[in-house]
């Protein structure tokens, strides 16, 4: 199983980014996924996360800027920025609770290997 991260790039404050996390693999079913931001020096914090059904937290740093969606078709979750900042910049890091067969106990956690977000001032 991989989780392949995409979307990071260079933005000014203000901008946008869409980030997006897809699983592949032979994966029988995936619960939560999320996003998580690790800034330089700093420790990994949960950005935002989505289980399967659609419920959604966030990090009250981000709340009403970022949003999380995914698509259980496509096994893909996103993460949409807006209104960056500074505080912002970092490594983004996408992770999922998989399933592999369907006689598998429980859900294991899996990550991306982060894209990088950065913001200029």
């Amino acid at each position: 199983v991989q989780l392949q991260a995409s979307g990071g790039g260079l933005v000014q404050a203000g901008g946008s980014l869409r980030l997006s996390c897809a699983a592949s693999g032979r994966i029988f079913s995936i619960d939560a996924m999320g996003w998580y931001h690790q800034a330089p020096g700093e420790q990994r914090e949960l950005v935002a996360a989505i289980s399967k059904g659609g419920v959604t937290n966030f990090a009250d740093s981000v709340k009403g800027r970022f949003t999380i969606s995914r698509d259980n078709a496509k096994n893909t979750v996103y993460l949409q920025m807006n209104s960056l900042k500074p505080e912002d910049i970092g490594v983004y890091y996408c992770n999922a609770g998989i399933r592999l067969h369907s006689n598998s106990y429980g859900y294991t956690t899996y990550w991306g290997q982060g894209t990088l977000v950065t913001v200029s001032s």
